[in-house]
């Protein structure tokens, strides 16, 4: 896909108490482009996505955001940038969880606003117009002065992703962000993302929706014990002829 390198792992490696979480990984994401990691459970989906959003460190590899290195490989060790710089880099992208992470003692404008003001240096008066934009967007202008807990959880999810959106972006990383959501309100936040698909908003989604992973995606990976066992367009990798992916595919759609 034509288009600028917005994120580069190169050959990243994670262990916890002395286990390999992840073997090797290198990863490209284009601008525009939407890429959905699939994978068993405990295949290290979720701390991929953790190690390139800076929440975890890596042990060993390579983070390069727009030409610009979060992390490299010096001697045999991982070193990161400076917190300063870290703290820039780390404006390019946002955070989608599964379980929402909004402050529950704010409000929804509260929860949206308060980075881009204290963060984004933002004045009250942009960082408000801004929200309550994002807000009618995605259906939740009425919702604004509510409190996460008098949400649904389909609408915590959109504000979360609303809330990311705040900051302008150039990629997004969603970790499984409908596992905590039942299937009747899990359409309205794959509805949201499909949206930002249609816009070339670029993604990461680690998701167990394979229908959704199916339509969405320009590239999907397939992880497997730490190693990427697939990757390609959605057809090639649910296609594939290895007994594995067909397995865990199997299982999982039914």
């Amino acid at each position: 896909m034509a288009g600028k390198s917005l994120l580069e792992v190169r050959h990243l490696k994670k262990c916890f108490d002395g286990q390999g979480i992840l073997k090797d990984i290198s990863l490209t994401v284009q601008e525009g482009e939407v890429v959905s990691v699939i994978g068993p459970s405990g295949s290290g989906k979720s701390t991929l996505l953790r190690c390139a959003a800076m929440l975890e460190k890596m042990d060993a590899g390579e983070l390069v955001y727009m030409g610009e290195y979060a992390a490299r490989e010096v001697a045999g060790r991982c070193e990161y940038a400076s917190k300063a710089d870290l703290r820039r880099i780390g404006r390019r992208f946002g955070l989608v969880f599964q379980n929402f992470n909004l402050f529950p003692h704010y409000s929804v404008l509260k929860n949206v606003t308060d980075a881009p003001m204290t963060v984004g240096r933002l004045s009250k008066k942009e960082a408000l117009e801004r929200a309550e934009q994002l807000l009618a967007r995605f259906g939740l202008a009425d919702k604004k002065d509510a409190y996460p807990c008098q949400l649904s959880g389909g609408q915590q999810q959109r504000v979360s992703i609303v809330r990311a959106l705040a900051m302008q972006p150039k990629l997004l990383f969603f970790d499984e962000p409908t596992s905590a959501l039942d299937p009747e309100l899990t359409g309205e936040v794959l509805k949201v993302i499909k949206e930002l698909a249609k816009e070339k908003m670029t993604m990461i989604i680690v998701t167990h929706e394979m229908q959704f992973a199916k339509e969405i995606s320009d590239r999907v990976v397939f992880l497997e014990k730490g190693e990427i066992l697939a990757e390609g367009c959605a057809e090639e990798v649910f296609s594939s002829g290895q007994a594995r992916i067909q397995d865990f595919i199997g299982k999982v759609a039914h």
